[in-house]
């Protein structure tokens, strides 16, 4: 890049260094394409984060297509069983109503790994595909008849084909394309953080569903685990801000005796929650992938994944087209992409709505309802089966990179 007044190109441009932005520069330039990924911190670490992301079998065979899977593997812990309660706070015994556990000779129920490791792979995965980092962000940009043109922040411009916005729920390249989003906030803000147990985890997941919200203890290699802790906003900033012996004690409270005396294991992060999507996935020249089009809550570990499933569906139909010698680019493309994505998405994100708000009914007749419900679905091992598919995003039409092919 530079500012002589020469224009560069590029098949792709990606706005957006996150996990979606480098999983589809890694996979398109795997295929042969031209890719170029912009992003202001493209050139600097990632800032430290708590979070650990569940990754479904889907998310780890597009891992794998992308290059990525090998490094995360190895800081990466395997979920072999996965308990539902519904409690209170105040009850020390906590039976477990619903639970799914993976087949010894099948993937597991998922993989747990640190946010920073999967950042790091993918960016790796990026690099090695030979993709191009520019250290700035689009600032404008516009779509002709045949290419679109970006002007970045540092005072260059670049053309292609097709410009991806993967930039985060505030996206800018959603906002300058008039894209409205509909949604909303929930009276909730999620609490991340990582603990150690003091008796072994064995690869169990547990998820409480309590009075503030779910409350889910993921587990980490080095029998750590991750929390991904809901509760209502004014309370949820209360406890974040309280000093680490009471936070303990809180998290305690909240994860019962199930792995014994829990430590604390690492910083902690808070954020609001809510639901979003965009009206529209694709405007001309342009499509949006991860959190620039859809946002959930992380009452089931879905966000990345429903991300790797657009990476994957978009990769898929920018191969095809390039296969054929096609424009990219062009309004038949984009709407393929959408329509795949689209019906999918709104089925996961009312899903999500419609179960969050199920188990934050806590009168004592909504419990008995919901409790028995639990436990008839847990006896019905053929619905379970389909479920965990559904979950792992390997379920109707899903694109070649999540069913472990190549583009």
């Amino acid at each position: 890049m530079n500012n002589s007044g020469k224009i560069a190109r590029a098949d792709v441009l990606i706005a957006g260094a996150g996990y979606a932005g480098l999983a589809l520069a890694a996979a398109l330039a795997r295929a042969g394409l031209d890719v170029a990924l912009a992003d202001p911190a493209v050139v600097r670490p990632a800032p430290q984060d708590p979070r650990a992301f569940a990754l479904v079998p889907g998310s780890r065979r597009l891992l794998e297509a992308v290059g990525a899977w090998d490094t995360i593997a190895r800081g990466a812990e395997p979920v072999r069983r996965m308990e539902v309660s519904d409690a209170r706070l105040s009850e020390v015994l906590r039976p477990v109503l619903l639970h799914f556990d993976a087949p010894d000779d099948v993937d597991p129920v998922a993989h747990i790994a640190p946010s920073p490791l999967i950042r790091a792979a993918l960016f790796d995965a990026a690099k090695a595909a030979g993709v191009r980092t520019i250290p700035a962000a689009v600032s404008s940009y516009e779509a002709t008849g045949n290419a679109v043109r970006a002007e970045l922040s540092d005072g260059s411009s670049l053309a292609a084909a097709l410009l991806v916005g993967a930039e985060g729920a505030q996206s800018p390249l959603r906002r300058m394309a008039n894209i409205r989003t509909y949604g909303w906030r929930y009276d909730q803000a999620g609490i991340v953080t990582a603990i150690e147990f003091e008796h072994p985890h064995e690869g169990v997941a547990v998820q409480h569903f309590l009075e503030g919200g779910p409350f889910a203890l993921l587990p980490l290699p080095g029998n750590r685990a991750s929390v991904v802790w809901s509760e209502r906003r004014l309370n949820a900033e209360r406890l974040y801000a309280l000093p680490d012996a009471e936070f303990r004690a809180a998290l305690q409270a909240r994860a019962g005796g199930r792995f014994g005396e829990i430590a604390l294991a690492g910083p902690r992060a808070m954020r609001p929650l809510s639901l979003q999507v965009a009206a529209n996935f694709v405007a001309p020249r342009l499509a949006l992938i991860g959190d620039a089009a859809h946002v959930t809550h992380p009452i089931a570990g879905q966000g990345l994944n429903l991300g790797f499933r657009d990476v994957a569906a978009l990769a898929e139909v920018i191969a095809d087209a390039a296969r054929l010698g096609g424009d990219i680019g062009l309004p038949d493309v984009l709407t393929r992409y959408e329509s795949w994505r689209r019906f999918d998405t709104m089925l996961m994100l009312g899903a999500m709505d419609s179960l969050l708000k199920l188990f934050l009914l806590r009168s004592s007749p909504a419990r008995i309802v919901r409790d028995a419900g639990m436990a008839a679905f847990d006896r019905l091992p053929g619905v379970k089966a389909k479920v965990m598919i559904s979950a792992a995003g390997l379920s109707g039409d899903v694109p070649r990179l999540m069913r472990g092919e190549a583009l």
